[in-house]
C-alpha cells in the first residue's frame, strides 16, 4: 500500500496516526492560510433546492473574475470533479506534462506523460497546469497562445490547470475561450480564497463543451453554501487586490526563513514554496515530529513543498523546528 502523505497534501489524519495528535501546522497544500471572511450575514436556505438562477448568478460573478463571457463558464462541485470527467467528456488520447497534479495523469485512462519541452503526439489531447505544481512554473502566455494554436491545428485539444492562477491575473489563458478555439481551461475556488473545504471549481470552455458537462453533472451540481459563498466572494474586488498583494508579501517573507536554513526555494508561487534538500526524508519527519506537516513527493524524494505561512506566530514555529528539531 501507498503511503497516504506521499500521495496529496492535507493528509492530516494520517499525519497524526504517525505522529501523534496536537495542533498541527498543515503546510502540505497550496491552500491561502488566510481565507476570504465569510460574512456572518450571509443568507443561505438550506432547505430548498439550489435554483438555477443562482447557480446563474454564481458563474456570471466568476466569469467577471476570470476575464470570459458567463455562457462559457461552468460551475463544478470542485475542479478535481471537472479533471475526471475530462474523458467522458472528450474521448480521445491524451498526455500530460510532469512534474504535474497527480489528477492530470489520471483523467484519462491512458495518459502519456511529457516533459515540458516534449513533442505532443497528434491530435492528442495535452493536460497542463500554469502556474505549475508543484514547481510554480509560469508559462510565458505567448508560449501558451503558441501551443494553442499548434494543438488547434493538430486537431487536439489544450486543457490548462490554472489552480493557482488567481494570484497571476496577467497569465491566465481564460480570456481566449470561445467556441471557436480547442481550448479547455479549469479554475478552483477553494486555493486563492483558502476555503477548499467549499466543493467549487470551475471549467471554461466552448459551449458544445460545456453543455456536455451539464449532462454529466445533473440538475443541482452546485449546494447552496456553495453558490452563496462563491457569488460573494467573487464579487469582493477589495479583498482579492489585498490579497494579490499580501500572498507575494507573506511568500517573500517566508524565503527569508528558508534561506537562513539554507533551504533555498527553487520553485515559487504566492501559495507555496518548492525546496530541494538532500536528506529531504529526514526533513520532512523531524517538522513533522514537530507537528509540522509539509508536502514530500514520492517521484522526487530530495523535494519538500512547503505551504507559505499565515503569520508570524507559524514563521517562529518553523523556524524552532529547523533550528531545534
Amino acid at each position: 500500500m501507498s503511503d497516504p502523505l506521499l500521495h496529496h497534501g492535507g493528509n492530516l489524519a494520517a499525519a497524526r496516526a504517525r505522529y501523534g495528535d496536537g495542533p498541527w501546522l498543515d503546510l502540505s497544500t497550496g491552500i491561502n492560510p488566510v481565507p476570504w471572511p465569510v460574512p456572518a450575514d450571509l443568507d443561505i436556505d438550506l432547505g430548498p433546492l439550489p435554483d438555477p438562477s443562482l447557480v446563474a448568478d454564481l458563474e456570471a460573478a466568476a466569469a467577471a473574475h476570470f476575464g470570459v463571457a458567463p455562457d462559457h463558464v461552468c460551475a463544478v462541485p470542485g475542479s478535481e470533479m471537472g479533471l475526471r470527467l475530462l474523458e467522458p467528456v472528450l474521448g480521445g488520447r491524451a498526455c500530460h506534462h510532469v512534474p504535474g497534479y497527480r489528477t492530470h495523469g489520471a483523467a484519462f485512462a491512458d495518459s502519456l506523460p511529457l516533459s515540458a519541452d516534449s513533442p505532443v503526439p497528434g491530435d492528442a489531447a495535452l493536460l497542463l497546469a500554469n502556474p505549475n505544481n508543484p514547481c510554480g512554473t509560469l508559462r510565458d502566455l505567448v508560449a501558451l497562445e503558441t501551443l494553442l494554436e499548434e494543438r488547434t491545428a493538430a486537431g487536439g485539444w489544450l486543457i490548462v490547470d490554472e489552480a493557482f492562477a488567481d494570484a497571476h491575473p496577467e497569465a491566465s489563458i481564460a480570456p481566449l475561450v470561445d467556441d471557436a478555439r480547442k481550448l479547455i481551461v479549469f479554475r478552483s475556488f477553494g486555493k486563492f480564497f483558502g476555503l477548499a473545504g467549499v466543493r467549487l471549481g470551475f471549467v471554461l470552455a466552448p459551449r458544445p463543451i460545456l453543455a456536455r458537462y451539464r449532462a454529466l453533472l445533473g440538475d443541482w451540481p452546485i449546494d447552496a453554501t456553495a453558490l452563496a459563498i462563491g457569488t460573494r466572494a467573487y464579487h469582493d474586488r477589495a479583498w482579492i487586490e489585498a490579497t494579490r498583494t499580501s500572498l507575494a508579501a507573506r511568500a517573500s517573507t517566508f524565503d527569508g526563513l528558508l534561506e537562513a536554513h539554507r533551504l533555498v526555494p527553487e520553485g515559487k508561487s504566492p501559495l507555496f514554496r518548492l525546496v530541494s534538500y538532500p536528506d529531504a526524508v529526514a526533513l520532512f519527519a523531524r517538522l513533522a515530529c514537530a507537528h509540522i506537516l509539509v508536502r514530500p513527493f514520492d517521484y522526487a524524494p530530495h523535494w519538500l513543498r512547503f505551504g507559505v505561512p499565515a503569520n508570524t506566530a507559524a514563521l517562529d514555529r518553523i523556524d524552532r523546528a529547523l533550528r531545534h528539531g
